[in-house]
């Protein structure tokens, strides 16, 4: 439709040409336009002329019939093209306002986008400032562990410690300057390479070894390990921890290590003078006893002649220095133990009254010399059985008493014996009281340190070496006690011993009516020692024990009644074949009877050549061997043999209907035991080996380079230990050890240590199954 504004005919036409198209609209105009040609024609002839002729109107229809077409198509055209235009204007028009609109939508996105663009541009800003920010903390975080990692990579560097660190494969990732020195190669070298790349083949399997351990275990294990530094052995501490992640996944190994050669060899150095100083109080023993225990004979041989008061005080007198320097002279050979820690309790069912009075009747002779009076109280229950070592307590003891009566000129000495239960453990309390002296108090903290003398009422010094006392105080303390001291001037002192008394049943003793030997036992090993003199004496025989060959000597010189020497022949001071020797250089000993000890009757036999001997036993000793030894040498009948092992079969439980384990265990070193002492001292000994096995671990982990031979040695008391209480495998892999351990690498001998250490435990284990089903 057009607009309202255009003229009517306009419209008019319009709407024709929009109904009937051009030719039908032009058809209708043509019509109107003649019908209206003739109606203004008539009224302009009529008015001009006064009438309308036909002529006229023909005219008029001519003319316009002739000139109409021109004009209606004209101004049909003109309005078709108005019309055309028009639609085109009123199109434009909308697609204006569409354009408009499109426009002011854009315009509006476009400010929106801008208003976007903005926020996003100061968006962008901020956060290309925020990034600027963070790069300049990141470089200077960089900058700082940059910083950091030199400085952390500068020490490890500087540091006299190796560090290196493993992956999980195994393979080198990291190490310092110093591992690089000690390995004598560079990092670029040791980068890369697994541990078989880098250790020689003598090192590589303890390496492994306890890599795998620490793997597999997650703990950190600490190693000495030797390693050639320049051409020269070095000894290095080496921790290994094992690098765990998050996950608690091992993902590789830590290292570090000191270099420990300069204490080795002080260890090493203290170890050879422990030794030699052992060797040389050894000596001294041997060379002083011989005069001293001359001194001692001849002056009681003196004593029972007829002498003169005063010839008689100065025989008492000799008497007295003899025997206090005999004292001494055990005091010193106790220090040397305990100072190389070899001070061994040796515990056995003993009556507590019966040790009492023994100790009483000691106490009283000592104090009636001095006409001083000795005195006894008791309190509790003392009439018990109870495992504890009398000779180290009776040593404690005299040493007590002999101090009380040394100090004390008038009054006397009181020994005081009370048992008191705590609940979980018993305690017997021994007190040694007397009137002597006394100490001053400035005095009281020092009377147990060694070598120290209180002084006497005149000031001076104490007659004595100072080292009694510190010697009772580690006895006491090796016992497990505690030992206490009060004391005021000039009022006397008062020593209290606490021992922890373990109760037991009384041991059954068994007596036979066979001859009774003095034997000299010599043997190094204690648990072999106690076996060999169970069975002696209960065979009715006494036993000297002496545990070096110097002390073998010295009792041979001093002990006049000997009737058998049971010897070792390996030894740790001197071997059994140059005591034998020894013994035989003096006459006067020909006549005494040497067995021999050893685990190879036949390399004895090779040593012993040209030695007369009069026979030898294989370790651990056979008890029916022993027998017909002693009936051989000695005439001792299979009768009494035979009773003393009659005797025994009351404690004893054949193996043989027990469940015994082959593979650790022998069964019939076991069944020898069991048939000639008994299952109780068997349990005994089984204890005390496990008590004495992680000292000769120890040792031999101590001299697993330093001293090959001591190794050999200590392997050849631990073979002998493990034989005697059936210990099958142990005694075997000690006797590899033994034999071998100078042939192989130390390597290997770390290895022999580790398998050692599993069959000792595992051997422990079936032993104890095994003294179960005893018990049951």
């Amino acid at each position: 439709m057009f607009d309202s504004s255009l003229s009517p005919w306009v419209r008019v036409l319009t709407n024709l040409l929009a109904r009937f198209g051009i030719w039908y609209a032009a058809a209708i105009v043509y019509g109107v336009f003649i019908v209206a040609a003739l109606i203004l024609g008539s009224m302009y002839y009529y008015v001009a002329t006064g009438e309308v002729t036909l002529l006229d109107v023909l005219a008029v229809v001519f003319f316009t019939a002739i000139t109409a077409p021109v004009v209606i198509m004209v101004v049909l055209q003109s309005v078709a093209q108005l019309q055309d235009s028009q639609k085109f204007l009123e199109t434009a028009t909308k697609q204006e306002k569409l354009l408009n609109q499109s426009l002011k939508d854009n315009i509006r996105l476009l400010n929106t986008e801008i208003d976007e663009r903005k926020m996003a541009l100061n968006a962008k800003h901020r956060a290309i400032e925020e990034l600027r920010r963070e790069i300049a903390e990141r470089k200077k975080t960089q900058l700082e562990l940059a910083q950091q990692g030199m400085l952390l990579r500068s020490i490890v560097d500087s540091s006299p410690d190796l560090f290196y660190y493993r992956d999980q494969q195994g393979v080198f990732a990291g190490c310092n300057k110093m591992f690089e020195k000690v390995m004598n190669r560079s990092s670029g070298d040791l980068i890369g390479k697994t541990a078989e790349d880098i250790y020689p083949p003598q090192l590589l399997p303890e390496v492994l070894r306890t890599d795998h351990q620490v793997e597999t275990t997650h703990e950190p294990i600490t190693l000495d390990v030797q390693y050639p530094v320049d051409g020269e052995p070095h000894w290095f501490e080496m921790r290994k921890l094992p690098f765990i992640n998050d996950d608690g996944e091992y993902i590789g190994l830590l290292a570090f290590g000191r270099d420990i050669t300069s204490r080795k060899e002080a260890e090493q150095a203290l170890e050879t003078a422990y030794k030699d100083k052992g060797k040389f109080i050894a000596t001294l023993s041997h060379e002083l006893r011989t005069p001293l225990n001359g001194i001692v004979g001849l002056t009681r041989m003196l004593l029972d002649t007829e002498l003169t008061k005063q010839q008689r005080s100065w025989c008492n007198t000799v008497f007295s220095s003899a025997e206090t320097l005999g004292n001494i002279f055990n005091d010193i050979i106790d220090l040397d133990k305990i100072d190389r820690e070899q001070l061994d309790i040796v515990t056995e069912p003993v009556g507590v009254t019966d040790f009492i009075n023994d100790v009483v009747n000691f106490g009283s002779l000592i104090a009636e010399q001095k006409s001083l009076s000795f005195d006894v109280s008791r309190e509790g229950d003392l009439d018990v059985y109870a495992e504890i070592d009398p000779t180290r307590l009776r040593q404690v003891l005299w040493n007590l008493i002999n101090n009380a009566v040394k100090f004390t000129k008038h009054g006397g000495v009181t020994l005081g014996c009370r048992r008191h239960d705590t609940g979980k453990q018993v305690w017997l309390e021994l007190s040694v009281t007397d009137t002597g002296i006394g100490i001053p108090q400035e005095q009281l903290r020092h009377i147990f340190d060694m070598y120290y003398k209180a002084p006497d009422a005149s000031g001076a010094n104490a007659i004595g070496s100072g080292i009694g006392l510190a010697v009772t105080k580690a006895l006491v303390k090796a016992m497990g006690g505690d030992i206490q001291v009060s004391s005021m001037a000039g009022e006397g002192s008062s020593f209290k011993v606490h021992i922890p008394l373990k109760l037991t049943q009384a041991p059954q003793l068994e007596t036979y009516d066979c001859a009774s030997l003095n034997i000299l036992l010599v043997e190094d090993v204690p648990l072999n020692a106690e076996i060999a003199t169970n069975l002696l004496e209960q065979r009715g025989h006494e036993v000297i024990w002496a545990e070096t060959g110097e002390d073998a000597l010295s009792f041979v010189q001093t002990e006049d009644d000997l009737d058998l020497v049971l010897l070792d022949m390996q030894l740790p001071d001197i071997n059994g074949d140059v005591v034998a020797r020894e013994i035989r250089t003096d006459e006067h000993f020909d006549n005494l009877p040497i067995v021999v000890l050893t685990a190879n009757v036949r390399s004895a036999e090779e040593e012993l050549r040209g030695i007369k001997v009069q026979g030898s036993l294989a370790k651990p000793i056979n008890t029916n061997k022993l027998d017909k030894m002693l009936a051989t040498l000695f005439g001792i009948g299979k009768d009494c043999a035979q009773q003393a092992a009659a005797k025994q079969l009351v404690d004893a439980v054949s193996p043989q209907a027990l469940d015994v384990d082959e593979i650790h265990l022998d069964r019939e070193i076991i069944s020898e035991f069991l048939d000639s002492m008994g299952a109780k001292a068997f349990a005994r000994s089984v204890d005390l080996f496990a008590k004495l096995a992680p000292g000769y671990q120890q040792q031999m982990q101590d001299n697993l380079v330093s001293d090959v031979d001591e190794y050999k040695s200590v392997a050849h008391k631990l073979k002998g230990a493990a034989g005697s209480v059936g210990l099958k495998a142990v005694q075997l892999q000690a006797k590899e050890m033994e034999n071998n351990c100078q042939q192989v690498e130390q390597g290997q001998r770390q290895q022999w240590l580790t398998q050692l250490d599993g069959q000792i435990k595992e051997g422990l284990k079936a032993l104890q199954s095994f003294l179960s089903q005893l018990a049951q």
